[in-house]
């Protein structure tokens, strides 16, 4: 789609416009299409309170339903309702490592279908492309795939297997560019767009609608032509942000931060490696943090016997720490980090550059206080960067106030992101439980309403995917059913005003049919 044919003073609104192309704005995307679940005849839900519930309207479809009474009793891995339920309808009982079929079967049904724009930056997927796409998801990719269409069907006609149940970034990106193809939604994409302002404005009729501005980038014609930024503006009734937030690394706001060395992002690390910047003979690197994203950069500088220091501030049986959250055989990779984080722990009194060295020689060192399974790894729990100096040294701060320097050659500091939402007022912060914080996936989501995802702030104003707390693709398609159910609810009022006011005025029109002026 085109979003540049919509002027901006006309009454040509859309329903809908999405703001991110990623997996939450793709299934909201489906959705919207008319791609209608319902319960199939032979459909069966272990959980026989929840069939129960699905059985007493067996012909109305999930979108017509009551959603937070089929919540009702509903348990999952997600503090999002909606979420768990379309989780347990689309992956029954999968967290027990169970495979049952799903009970709902997808009908297409045009009729339905609401008119939508998805506005991304870059190709369908979103932030899928951008991840480094070797390294296995944390997901089982099953929990990965979108409604109608098999993730493990689509790879075996790629002859491609699925291993050990998870699949690659890669892998996933180019499932999802499939899925817009496959299911026909293309007409509907808007990509190579940059949402640069979304605010209330008022048609030329008063109508209070949005309207959703920005630049999309055209291939120019020619050899010698660069790709032009064409300006565009939409007007829609409802918005979405479905934008995720890995768009700004947060800080840890400490000295010397913006110092060359100290990098705030695992595509760094890579570009030093390719570089051959960083190899084994390098002074270690730190890496800050104890997420997923700081594992991935210890494996990757681990294969390559890069030394490693690694600070975080949680204790390693803290139960919120991600590490103690993964079943052992299922993430072998991410349980041999909380191994090496838990065993190779800075011992008082010792000297963190001696120890390195020690297990870089050998890996069971006779000086060590333990066996040395992991050379080259160190760890600091429970301590935070106080600062960083320009001669490559870091200072860390332990229990107690005690203080540890060390000598790198890189800092990495991998404490999560913050989404880019400059299109709006104040980035969005108003929109947030706390309004004077920034807004982010764990510590201050969108404040939404938990059975439509509509921010109880602006009417009209959606959020879902990480923006509400869900960085698992198989809970962020909760909050497209959410949000197509509220729409249809909204559609089905406003129908029945206009009938009402359509019924009224026949009645007006006829009373004054029937009447007469006195002389």
């Amino acid at each position: 789609m085109d979003p540049r044919n919509k002027e901006p003073l006309c009454e040509d609104v859309l329903p809908v416009v999405i703001i991110g192309n990623g997996p939450s704005g793709i299934c909201l995307s489906y959705l919207l299409s008319g791609y209608t679940p319902y319960l199939s005849p032979e459909g069966f839900h272990p959980n026989p309170v929840l069939h129960s519930k699905l059985t007493q309207n067996p012909h109305l479809s999930l979108f017509e339903q009551d959603l937070e009474y089929l919540c009702e009793g509903v348990e999952g891995r997600s503090s999002n309702p909606v979420a768990v339920l379309f989780d347990s309808l689309l992956l029954p009982d999968s967290d027990f490592g169970l495979d049952y079929a799903s009970p709902l079967e997808w009908r297409y049904e045009p009729e339905r279908a609401t008119p939508h724009l998805v506005l991304g930056k870059g190709p369908p997927g979103g932030a899928w492309h951008a991840m480094e796409g070797s390294m296995l998801t944390l997901s089982l990719a099953n929990w990965m795939e979108l409604p109608g269409l098999k993730l493990k069907d689509w790879m075996r006609e790629k002859r491609r297997n699925v291993r050990n149940d998870r699949a690659t970034p890669a892998e996933i990106a180019s499932y999802y560019q499939h899925y817009v193809r496959q299911m026909g939604l293309e007409r509907s994409f808007a990509c190579g767009t940059t949402v640069t302002s979304v605010r209330r404005g008022s048609l030329r009729s008063g109508r209070s609608v949005w309207n959703v501005q920005g630049l999309q980038r055209r291939a120019a014609e020619g050899e010698q032509q660069t790709d032009a930024e064409i300006p565009f503006s939409v007007w829609a009734e409802n918005v979405v942000l479905a934008t995720g937030t890995h768009d700004i690394p947060a800080r840890l706001g400490v000295e010397g931060e913006t110092l060359p060395f100290v990098c705030h992002s695992f595509w760094e690390l890579e570009a030093a490696i390719s570089s051959g910047h960083l190899d084994q003979a390098s002074e270690p690197i730190l890496v800050v943090g104890a997420g997923l994203t700081a594992a991935d950069a210890i494996l990757a500088a681990h294969h390559l016997n890069t030394p490693v220091y690694h600070a975080f501030r949680r204790s390693v049986a803290d139960p919120a720490l991600i590490f103690n959250q993964l079943p052992k055989l299922l993430y072998p990779e991410y349980h041999k980090v909380h191994q090496m984080m838990s065993q190779q722990q800075r011992q008082p009194g010792e000297s963190p550059a001696d120890m390195v060295s020690q297990r870089l020689s050998s890996p069971r060192d006779e000086r060590a206080s333990s066996p040395c399974s992991y050379p080259g790894y160190l760890s600091f729990p429970k301590h935070r960067v106080v600062a960083f100096r320009p001669d490559g040294k870091c200072v860390l701060e332990g229990e107690g106030g005690r203080q540890t320097v060390l000598q790198v050659s890189m800092a990495l500091v991998l404490i999560g992101a913050h989404p880019n939402l400059s299109f709006l007022p104040e980035q969005g912060r108003p929109l947030s439980l706390e309004p004077h914080e920034p807004i982010s996936c764990r510590r201050n989501p969108v404040d939404v309403d938990p059975y439509t995802y509509e921010s109880v702030k602006e009417a009209g104003l959606y959020a879902m995917g990480p923006l509400v707390g869900e960085n698992f693709v198989r809970f962020l398609k909760g909050g497209a059913l959410a949000i197509v159910c509220d729409l249809a609810r909204k559609q089905t009022m406003r129908g029945q005003k206009n009938v009402q006011e359509s019924s009224a005025g026949h009645s007006l029109s006829c009373q004054l049919s029937n009447c007469t002026l006195d002389a």
